[in-house]
């Protein structure tokens, strides 16, 4: 029998032998919990000295209960389904992997700007229709000399910024209180608070967390003063742009378009008024994935468990007990 018990939460993956490899270090074994109720993860949850979790709410409630826990590992860099403060108080670690997939949402950003730019899937939908000159309907214009506005400059924002020198753009506005001007400066990039970045950028990249600070950041004032004919690309989270706000801009023709990978609600619903706009292109909050993000998440994700069930802190903590 093993030393710890181990729940996985969220049954989301083919397999688990990046997480059983690393476990078995600890010597622990590794359950998988699949349902959506609450009073069955209590049951569930109870005998486990450790909780790798993705999208399952662990709020107050499901924390109270839980008897032997000693870390909460979320399996992404946000961890808002995970009730901290109730963490805290019952003195469980809470623990996340903020730098597993920067490459992949920096590609997946500018995959999604380019698209927009270029106007990619409006063309494909309509040459799949037999038409043919689609410039007349929907004009295109060069990124060359134009001005990128990152919001958030942690790892995905960085990544984004080094990967698109080649592009030519005339400046980069970066808005991020966190980090030092002088930083952003030396990378190459203008400091910028958020209302001159949303009048000046022809292109908005938002690439924060979701904070209470950051909940609707982008809403129907900042989206009002955004330079006319702007594109707006969001891999973050989908509650840091006011998503009513969005529709409007984008029906209105204030934004030019949009790239969005994040939505309010996941899936995005069938009445949704995103849905009816042709200037938007969707992705179902795939901007984290590619095949090596995958494996280096699973691993990490065990690695922050199996460092607590030896007696440490969380390679990646959120909280401090």
């Amino acid at each position: 029998m093993s030393r710890f018990a181990v729940v996985i939460a969220d049954n989301r993956y083919a397999s688990y032998r990046e997480e059983e490899s690393v476990l078995r270090e600890v010597d622990a074994s590794v359950t998988i919990f699949s349902s959506s109720s609450a009073e069955e993860a209590r049951e569930a949850f109870a005998p486990a000295d450790a909780i790798l979790v993705n999208l399952f709410p662990m709020n107050a409630d499901i924390i109270g209960s839980l008897a032997r826990c000693r870390v909460i590992s979320r399996y992404g860099v946000g961890y808002d389904n995970v009730d901290v403060e109730a963490a805290t108080r019952k003195g469980i670690w809470v623990a996340r992997v903020p730098d597993y997939c920067f490459e992949d949402v920096a590609e997946h950003a500018m995959a999604l700007l380019l698209g927009c730019v270029r106007k990619i899937a409006y063309k494909d939908r309509m040459v799949r229709q037999g038409r043919w000159n689609l410039h007349r309907d929907q004009p295109c214009y060069r990124m060359a000399g134009r001005t990128l506005g990152i919001v958030g400059y942690g790892n995905s924002g960085r990544c984004l910024h080094r990967k698109v020198f080649g592009f030519g753009f005339a400046r980069v506005l970066v808005r991020d209180p966190n980090v030092r001007s002088s930083v952003i400066r030396a990378a190459g990039a203008v400091p910028a608070d958020l209302p001159t970045l949303l009048a000046e950028s022809d292109y908005i990249m938002v690439h924060v967390p979701l904070t209470p600070r950051t909940r609707h950041m982008i809403g129907a004032p900042e989206l009002a003063a955004v330079r006319p004919g702007a594109i707006l690309v969001n891999t973050a989270r989908g509650q840091v742009v006011d998503e009513a706000a969005l529709a409007d801009a984008l029906a209105t023709g204030r934004l030019a378009g949009a790239g969005l990978d994040v939505f309010d609600e996941e899936p995005l619903p069938a009445e949704s008024p995103l849905r009816t706009l042709e200037n938007v292109i969707f992705t179902d909050h795939a901007g984290w994935y590619s095949e090596e993000s995958v494996v280096e998440l699973k691993t990490k994700a065990a690695q922050n468990a199996a460092a607590v069930l030896a007696g440490g802190p969380p390679v990646y903590p959120v909280n401090s007990v």
